[in-house]
């Protein structure tokens, strides 16, 4: 065995210091175990860092990485991915090669925990795939740029081609409701619940978690506007009209916040986890709920009401400027952006065109 002094305890009873020291490993002959103590010397390295595993670097660089991301769904994609790691977590970062992290990304699985499912093996999809591929180039960057590891071998190759065409086929553009899928909404806003949310949503455009995390400090009655957004600078703190059909929804759900005592102004007070307050995930659970109790299109995901938003603005004419102030685009254009001034009221000319 070759050992290494890092450092000295002191004995405060007998006041005499001992020697704190850790192995660099075992070794046939003592020749090799010199050989390493010489390769030391000459290039000292923390040895603590030698046996660090990749569940350990993954707290580390999750600790430095999530407080720079703009909301915890961020936080969730990387949380999830990283449950499809699990074969991975106890093995030593510094033997992490190519192989490896391929190998996980063409297996990956998780075994339900509860659900119907429960007990199952759910691979992974396409797109969590690209997630881990994802994770592990964020994490072993920051793995080198601590000396944790010498090479970022998650940077050493691309997702299959199979895998890409996997995740394309997997992916479709939003869908707007139809019509006469609006008029089923309408005729259930009081039967069905969480209907009066969807179309909270398709009269301002909401993202499905902005919408989510609106407050009630967000919401201003007397002058009929909510103030929030979030994902970009442009999306961020934007002001948008209450339109005139989701007055009453709008006003409804602001009553019972201040009946349950909640900040939030959506909320489900017979939600079994996680609390009433309303999360993406618990949002796009009731959204699918009630596209299936109406008989929807099935294909019909959280994000449809922020398009079907968009899709009515443009039939009614409204202003292409507007509707990207509105669902918070950026705009590139230098008068508008910057000399322009829309005031509310002007913004709600422009948001009463839809009907």
């Amino acid at each position: 065995m070759a050992r290494v002094t890092i450092g000295w305890e002191l004995d405060e009873a007998s006041g005499k210091a001992s020697q704190q020291r850790i192995s660099l490993g075992t070794f046939a002959t003592k020749k090799e175990a010199l050989e390493a103590l010489g390769e030391y010397s000459a290039n000292p390295y923390d040895i603590q860092k030698e046996d660090i595993t990749l569940s350990e670097l993954y707290q580390k660089w999750t600790e430095a990485y999530f407080p720079t991301l703009n909301g915890k769904s961020s936080e969730r994609t990387i949380t999830s991915a990283w449950k499809y790691c699990k074969p991975l977590h106890n093995m030593r970062a510094k033997d992490i090669r190519a192989r490896h992290i391929k190998g996980i990304i063409d297996d990956a699985y998780i075994i339900k925990t509860s659900g119907a499912n429960a007990g199952q093996k759910v691979m992974a999809s396409p797109s969590t795939k690209g997630r881990i591929k994802s994770l592990f180039n964020l994490m072993l960057d920051f793995a080198v740029e601590y000396e944790i590891i010498d090479k970022n071998y998650a940077r050493t190759f691309d997702l299959s081609t199979d895998i890409i065409k996997e995740k394309e086929a997997a992916t479709r553009c939003h869908i707007s409701f139809s019509e006469k899928e609006m008029e089923i909404l309408w005729t259930n806003v009081d039967e069905v619940r969480f209907v009066d949310w969807i179309l909270i949503q398709c009269y301002m455009g909401w993202r499905p978690q902005e919408l989510a995390l609106l407050k009630l400090e967000d919401v201003d009655l007397e002058k009929q506007c909510i103030t929030g957004g979030m994902k970009t600078d442009a999306g961020r703190n934007r002001t948008v009209p209450i339109h005139h059909r989701i007055k009453n929804l709008v006003e409804k759900n602001y009553r019972v916040a201040l009946e349950l005592g909640s900040d939030r102004l959506l909320n489900d007070p017979d939600a079994v986890k996680g609390g009433m307050k309303i999360t993406y995930d618990k949002y796009a659970n009731r959204f699918d709920k009630v596209i299936h109790t109406l008989n929807l299109m099935e294909d019909h995901r959280a994000h449809d009401p922020r398009k079907t938003f968009i899709t009515m603005a443009k039939k009614a004419g409204v202003d292409e400027y507007t509707i990207k102030r509105l669902v918070g685009h950026r705009i590139v254009d230098v008068t508008e952006n910057v000399y322009t001034e829309r005031d509310l009221e002007w913004l709600r000319s422009e948001l009463e065109k839809i009907q």
